[in-house]
């Protein structure tokens, strides 16, 4: 059989697994184990113990358990609760007030969490109970918490552009500061959304009354801006040593743990209780991911040593005669379309280093084409049948917000996503400019 059939054969067989419900890890490990025996044999068998070689050489891959605690640390010891209060309190009289505060406090939990995952139980927990009890619509409430969580992988720390920053051999300070200013560009334009929304239809989200409005101080309102210190004393405590060279990127994210911990501490919300479902959460997330990456680290290189990557390369290129930016077009397409059925970690190792080669060729910038990548990212975490958010979603909310709720809820963020990842393509400063005024890349 032809080498190139070999691997769409091993493609759509993965693929169809994961339709079938099997788990992402035993998918892609499964097909890539057949594979390497069919074709190697007994010398195929070293592939999947090379790929856990290799992945314990990652050390970047250290910051993931470090991340994931901060987040749960801050969602379990509810250090998010006066932060949402505070938005809450600021917002409350404008119509989609809570809705922005809820954005926002996501773009707060980002800055201190490299996952979505942590976003959505904060959203879930804090966000979700409030929004229903001042009469928000379902649809509003569920698109707002799915998709100012996603804001957590692209916003700095993200762990997506650490994996990234791993397949691309690029730095991951560049490429965190290169997601900065587009992870804010889509929390404003989600907030434009929620404004012009909610203008022309008060009632999916009311704002907060007159007489509860009048009943809370200043000094209350002042009190309650000083829990936004609290993120940007961990976000500060974490980047200002790895940004100045001070300290590694795995030793920042011990220090931002610490930090988190230190925060919980201090509120005197640091428990047992707290600190035990923070770890098994880690290690439970953070097993997962291991598995993952070496299940696709085994697949891409059969994939690779069946010259795949090579093949792709000249049938864009040769084949169809493709101009770089039309390439570029239909390698984000095709990440859109393989969004909706696989992980982004699979997607990451399996399929990126193929196309972060090709971008190479095209003479684009992989920092930049690094941002486009993550975004493409959060929108497969959004589209049906299979985004990740989806299903987080439907697991933590109450039983009225069924799947086809949540899937309605979620498309005008998604057309927002598209519209961001329109604008970071068209105009690559976007995402460039921090890192070349901070690093003088």
């Amino acid at each position: 059989m032809d080498h190139n059939m070999i691997a769409l054969l091993m493609f759509s067989t993965m693929l169809l697994m994961m339709v079938t419900g099997q788990r992402v890890f035993g998918a892609i490990g499964f097909v890539a184990v057949v594979a390497a025996l069919a074709l190697w044999g007994q010398g195929g068998s070293a592939m999947g113990f090379s790929a856990v070689m290799k992945l314990m050489k990652w050390t970047p891959l250290l910051t993931l358990p470090m991340f994931v605690f901060m987040g749960y640390v801050m969602s379990e010891s509810r250090l998010a609760d006066d932060l949402y209060r505070m938005f809450h309190v600021w917002f409350g009289p404008v119509p989609g007030g809570l809705a922005i505060g809820t954005i926002l406090l996501m773009v707060m939990i980002s800055v201190m969490n490299g996952l979505s995952v942590a976003g959505m139980a904060i959203g879930a927990t804090i966000a979700l109970p409030e929004l229903m009890r001042r009469g928000y619509d379902k649809l509003m409430i569920s698109g707002v918490i799915q998709a100012g969580s996603s804001l957590g992988i692209l916003i700095p720390p993200s762990v997506v552009l650490v994996l990234f920053s791993l397949i691309a051999r690029q730095p991951v300070s560049e490429l965190w500061l290169a997601g900065a200013v587009p992870g804010l560009l889509m929390a404003t334009l989600f907030i434009l959304y929620i404004l012009v929304r909610t203008k022309l239809n008060p009632a999916l989200a009311p704002p907060m009354p007159p007489e509860e409005l009048a009943a809370v101080t200043r000094a209350e309102k002042f009190r309650l801006l000083r829990a936004g210190l609290l993120p940007v004393f961990i976000f500060v405590a974490m980047m200002v040593p790895f940004l100045n060279g001070w300290a590694s990127l795995t030793e920042a994210s011990v220090i931002g743990a610490l930090a988190a911990v230190a925060a919980a501490v201090v509120k005197r919300r640091f428990t047992r209780q707290v600190f035990e479902v923070a770890t098994r959460q880690t290690l439970a997330i953070t097993v997962m991911f291991m598995l993952i990456i070496t299940a696709a680290l085994s697949f891409g290189a059969v994939f690779d040593g069946l010259g795949a990557g090579r093949a792709i390369n000249d049938f864009f290129l040769n084949s169809l005669g493709l101009a770089p930016w039309q390439v570029l077009v239909l390698m984000q397409a095709s990440f859109l379309v393989m969004g909706m059925f696989l992980d982004d970690t699979a997607m990451l190792v399996i399929v990126a280093p193929v196309y972060v080669s090709l971008a190479k060729t095209l003479g684009f910038d992989l920092v930049w084409y690094g941002v486009l990548y993550t975004i493409t990212c959060q929108i497969a975490y959004l589209t049906p049948p299979f985004g990740y958010n989806l299903f987080l979603m439907k697991a933590m909310a109450p039983p009225e917000f069924t799947l086809p709720v949540i899937y309605r809820s979620v498309f005008p963020f998604v057309l927002v996503m598209i519209a961001t990842l329109i604008l970071v393509m068209v105009f690559p400063q976007i995402a460039l400019w921090l890192p070349q005024t901070v690093l003088g890349r």
